[in-house]
C-alpha cells in the first residue's frame, strides 16, 4: 500500500499488532504519530529511531484534552488507526464497577475520543481520509464472551460506534471501518495459553494487512464494515 507523504495516527502502536501496522506504514512511506502511556512502551518500540515515526507521550487516550492535543499536532491527517485497548477476563458476578469502568475507558472512551478528534482533523484538510477501529471476535459472537462480559460489551460498542460513525461522515469522504480479530499470535498470548495450537491463530502481520487496506487510498468504497480477521481459528 502506498502512503507516501500521508500522516497517520496509530494508537496502541507500541504493542504487537500496532508495531506490525506501524512497520508496514513506514514501509509504505507514511509519517506515523504514535502515542504512548508508559515509558517502557516507547523504550521497547522497534521503530522509535525511525525518521518517519513521532512518538508522543505520555498520553491518556481517555482524556479528551490530551487526545485533542495529540491530533492537533498532526499537520494534515489522512488516517487514524485505533488499536489501543485492554482485555479483562472475569465473570460478571466478580466484576465490580471499577473494573467495568476501566474497560469502558480503555476500549470505548479512548476509541470514541480518538474518532471524534480524527474526524475534526481530517475534516480540516478537506481531502477526506480513513478511520480504522479494532473490535474483537466476541463483539460479533456474543456467546463466546462468557467470562469476559465487560470486555465483550465494550468491544461490541466499538463495533456499533464504527458503523454509526461511518454513516455520519461518508459524505465528507471519510471511510470508517473496523477489524474484529480472534486471538492473535503474540508472545503474550502464547505465554497465557502454552498448549494452544498457534498455527490456527492469525498473525499480527496478517491482521495488519487488512487494517492497512482499510486505511489506504486504495480503499475507495468500503465503509461501515466490521471485518472478521480470524484466520483458521
Amino acid at each position: 500500500m502506498t502512503f507516501d507523504g500521508r500522516d497517520v495516527v496509530v494508537t496502541g502502536g507500541t504493542g504487537a499488532l500496532g508495531a506490525a501496522v506501524v512497520g508496514a506504514l513506514v514501509e509504505g512511506g507514511a509519517a506515523c504519530t504514535v502515542p504512548w502511556l508508559h515509558e517502557n512502551e516507547a523504550e521497547r518500540f522497534p521503530y522509535r529511531e525511525s525518521k518517519q515515526v513521532k512518538l508522543v507521550g505520555p498520553v491518556d487516550l481517555a482524556d479528551e484534552e490530551a487526545v485533542n492535543r495529540l491530533f492537533g499536532g498532526v499537520p494534515a491527517l489522512w488516517a487514524s488507526v485505533h488499536i489501543a485497548g485492554g482485555f479483562a477476563m472475569a465473570p460478571v458476578a466478580k466484576t465490580g464497577k471499577a473494573q467495568l469502568m476501566q474497560q469502558i475507558d480503555i476500549n470505548l472512551v479512548s476509541c470514541f475520543l480518538c474518532c471524534a478528534a480524527a474526524v475534526n482533523a481530517i475534516g480540516h484538510t478537506g481531502q477526506g481520509g480513513r478511520i480504522v477501529n479494532v473490535s474483537s471476535r466476541p463483539a460479533l459472537e456474543w456467546r463466546i464472551g462468557a467470562g469476559m462480559a465487560a470486555y465483550t460489551a465494550t468491544k461490541a460498542a466499538v463495533a456499533a460506534l464504527t458503523v454509526a460513525l461511518s454513516e455520519e461522515v461518508a459524505k465528507d469522504g471519510i471511510l470508517v471501518n473496523a477489524v474484529a480479530p480472534s486471538i492473535m499470535d503474540t508472545p503474550a498470548n502464547r505465554a497465557a495459553m502454552p498448549k494452544a495450537n498457534y498455527d490456527l491463530w492469525p498473525k499480527v502481520e496478517e491482521v495488519g494487512a487488512t487494517i492497512l487496506f482499510l486505511a489506504s487510498p486504495e480503499n475507495k468504497v468500503t465503509r461501515g464494515a466490521v471485518v472478521p480477521v480470524y484466520g483458521k481459528s
